[in-house]
């Protein structure tokens, strides 16, 4: 009679342990796929954001070099080497799906566009020609955070949740 309480406390053992293992994967395919969309968001937000700084740093030397009637091409040149914008457009394009690395990609072709004009000095900040470099660069960041919102799963229209 004892080996029948062994038994059945093996095959208690056995059910109890198999139950939380599957269990355990059951919990961890959900929280493997969080863990990857907020890795990715992070990347999202850190590259627009370097996109953003770069920008604001040309400009201000662009700006800067204006008023000293100097040549803005190298503090231009050196603002947006320093950003980090190349790093982070690395690690954003590796962990991008395909479609987003595009539109990654279009951001930052922009943002060299703007690299180029402000180095040159020409056309000044002020031209419409200087503000269409701009709007372009603008439309292309707007493009890539709707791309983000549909890689992440992002529902941010209110009126659609109410």
């Amino acid at each position: 009679m004892e080996w029948m309480t062994l038994a059945g406390t093996g095959v208690g053992a056995l059910v109890g342990v198999g139950s939380t293992l599957l269990a355990d994967r059951a919990r961890w395919r959900p929280d493997l796929a969080e863990r990857t969309r907020q890795e990715r968001k992070q990347i999202y937000v850190t590259c627009l954001a370097k996109y953003r700084q770069a920008y604001e740093d040309m400009y201000t030397a662009a700006a800067a070099a204006d008023r000293q009637g100097v040549t803005p091409d190298g503090a231009v040149r050196e603002a947006f080497r320093a950003s980090g914008c190349d790093e982070i457009r690395e690690s954003a394009l590796i962990c991008a799906p395909q479609d987003l690395s595009d539109v990654l990609e279009d951001v930052y072709s922009t943002l060299r566009e703007l690299v180029e004009v402000l180095a040159a000095g020409d056309p000044p900040l002020d031209s419409p020609e200087f503000q269409e470099h701009r709007l372009r660069h603008g439309q292309a960041v707007w493009a890539a955070r709707a791309a983000m919102r549909r890689d992440l799963d992002l529902d941010l229209d209110l009126d659609r949740r109410l």
